[in-house]
This record gives C-alpha cells, sequence and structure tokens, in this order.
C-alpha cells in the first residue's frame, strides 16, 4: 500500500495561537514522527510525505531558511531512528537548488537507510509533479519509454527514486483544503482521496488510523463495475 500525504495547516496552526509560523512548522515536524510510526505499524509499505513543494519558494526567505534548517534537523535525528526499525529514507524532487550541506545529509541519510527491510519513507522536497513529468519525458529516448511502466521508471528517475514505487492508493490531505496542488500527479491518477478539516499538527495516529479505515471501506473499480453491479 502506497500512502502520500499532504501535510497542510503548519502556518495558519501558529497564527490561529497568536505564534510565528516557523513554531507551527516545528510541531508539524514533531508530528511527522508519529505518523510514520503508525504507517509502519499499519504495513504501509510506501509513505510519501510533501514536505516543501516548488511553489514555496515564493514565501519570505526567514521562513524558508528556518524550514530548511528544520529539514536538515529532521534528517540529523530520525536517520537513526528509522534505521532501528529498518525503515527506509528517500528525498524525492529536484536537488539542484538545495545548498551543499542539506544535499550532503540527505545523501548521507539515504545510504545509511538503503539496507532497511521495511517501508520505504519518502519525503518530497523542491518538488513539483509537473516539472518530474516534464524531465521524465525529456529522458524518454524510444518508444519502450512510452508505456505506462516505462515512463513511470523515467519519472523515478527524474525524482532521485531508486526504488521500485507504484501508484498512490490513499492520499490525505490536512488542513480543510481540497486540492492536490501539483503531488504527485502522475502516480495519484486511481488514488482514493481523504481530506481532513485538521491542521497538521493536530492530525495525530488516530485520525491517521481513521483515513485507513475510511480507505478500507472503500470499494476500489479503475473504471470497472463492482461485483455487486456485473
Amino acid at each position: 500500500m502506497h500512502v502520500a500525504i499532504i501535510m497542510d495547516g503548519n502556518g495558519r496552526w501558529a497564527t490561529e495561537r497568536g505564534l510565528p509560523r516557523t513554531a507551527g512548522h516545528i510541531e508539524g515536524a514533531k508530528r511527522v514522527r508519529g505518523i510514520v510510526e503508525a504507517a509502519a505499524h499499519a504495513d504501509v509499505k510506501t509513505l510519501t510525505l510533501y514536505a516543501f513543494s516548488s511553489a514555496n519558494w515564493a514565501r519570505p526567505s526567514a521562513e524558508i531558511a528556518a524550514l530548511m534548517r528544520l529539514f536538515g534537523q529532521y534528517l540529523f535525528t530520525e536517520t537513526r531512528r528509522c534505521m532501528e526499525q529498518s525503515i527506509r529514507l528517500n528525498v524525492i524532487g529536484r536537488r539542484d537548488r538545495l545548498s551543499g550541506n542539506l544535499l550532503r545529509s540527505i545523501e548521507q541519510s539515504e545510504r545509511m537507510s538503503a539496507g532497511g527491510s521495511g517501508m520505504l519513507l519518502r519525503i518530497a522536497v523542491d518538488y513539483s509533479s509537473q516539472y518530474s513529468i516534464l524531465q521524465a519525458a525529456r529522458r524518454s529516448e524510444s518508444a519502450a519509454d512510452f508505456t505506462a511502466d516505462g515512463f513511470h521508471r523515467r519519472l523515478l528517475e527524474a525524482d532521485h527514486c531508486p526504488h521500485a514505487v507504484g501508484a498512490v492508493d490513499l492520499l490525505i490531505r490536512t488542513g480543510n483544503e481540497r486540492r492536490l496542488s501539483d503531488f504527485l500527479l502522475w502516480e495519484s491518477a486511481f488514488a482514493e482521496l481523504h481530506f481532513s478539516d485538521c491542521l497538521w499538527p493536530d492530525f495525530d495516529e488516530q485520525r491517521f488510523r481513521h483515513a485507513l479505515e475510511d480507505y478500507g471501506g472503500r470499494q476500489r473499480r479503475f473504471g470497472g463495475l463492482s461485483a455487486k453491479t456485473l
């Protein structure tokens, strides 16, 4: 099972409490640990988290700097914890606009956790699905690449993902918004969508389990008919 989450609402969570937006990002980062562990315990095979979109570069420079520092700290503190739980780390998205220090931290975390046999945790940083699709198309050199499977392989390469990752089964978005925001557009073609009204720092393990239960009660037909209809 592949679960993807748009972790939305950190800034609003802080603003509602009269705190700087960076305080919301800090609380949101703390929330990630519990959700990652809950996903691993629920036998989720791949968890993809939307941490920083390419569009987020338009935010104030101070907020961007805080987000990048926070991400670097997360890699430093959580990589060992992931290794203890046999979780593999992979950062997807562009890497040409990240600092050298952050890029080295990403590569080290991926290398250290590569031997894990459990869940794959993918974190999307400087990520744009439209950009990735364009890069995958440019990498496609032969007619053989223009099958769904061939193109998907090129897409994984463009995203710096060396793992065989399937389509998204369940896409969750917090923050009371109802849009995909340029996240995993190709991979989510047939994904079930779950929108939560709560802001990301309040999205706890119980809410995550509720989303999984909601998904479990749905009937996926992929354009066909259900057994009852037949």
